[in-house]
């Protein structure tokens, strides 16, 4: 089942200048906004825990969910260091039948874009309204169809740096525009 490999080496490494602090007050002005008296929180893949990281230190309590196990054995121990309490499983939204109820299930980076088939995306929302408390809320960012029409993806180079390696990643999308798709 394990695709990912060493991508959440590689996921931190590519992120590492990412604002998640920023993106994580956005999605607490959009909870506080839309949401009611929102506190309990499902992320929908969840990484390595960066942006849970943050919501916790804004005041929410955190369960998150990844496919990937070394992507939530990451995310636990981010939470660890930083002595912040923060539930993770290994799990696929498609499928994850929750054990309780939240108040609002989060998806952040675009994991809603990696369902390419109409039954995934609706598996996942399935299992989202299956997680929410009633009057939760779903929160999540996608591709806008029409946006990557009018401005495609284009061809992308990233270089990073650490004490052991130099990664370079080479991005090369390709528009599937019949069947709704960029392949990256």
């Amino acid at each position: 089942m394990e695709q990912f490999g060493d991508y959440a080496y590689y996921y931190n490494a590519f992120y590492k200048d990412k604002d998640y602090a920023k993106e994580a007050s956005d999605v607490d002005t959009l909870l506080k906004k839309y949401g009611h008296d929102v506190k309990d929180v499902l992320v929908y893949g969840c990484g390595t825990g960066s942006h849970d990281a943050e919501l916790v230190k804004l005041g929410y309590h955190l369960h998150g969910i990844d496919m990937s196990p070394q992507m939530i054995e990451e995310a636990r121990k981010r939470a660890a260091a930083q002595n912040l309490v923060i539930d993770y499983d290994v799990a696929d939204i498609r499928t994850y039948e929750p054990h309780r109820k939240y108040d609002a299930v989060v998806s952040l980076f675009h994991v809603m874009s990696y369902q390419t088939r109409n039954e995934d995306i609706k598996n996942a929302l399935t299992s989202a309204r299956k997680a929410l408390n009633k009057g939760g809320i779903l929160l999540f960012d996608c591709w806008y169809g029409p946006g990557v029409l009018t401005d495609p993806p284009a061809v992308r180079i990233k270089e990073v740096e650490d004490d052991d390696y130099r990664l370079i990643r080479l991005c090369k999308p390709e528009l599937f525009d019949k069947r709704d798709a960029v392949d990256v």
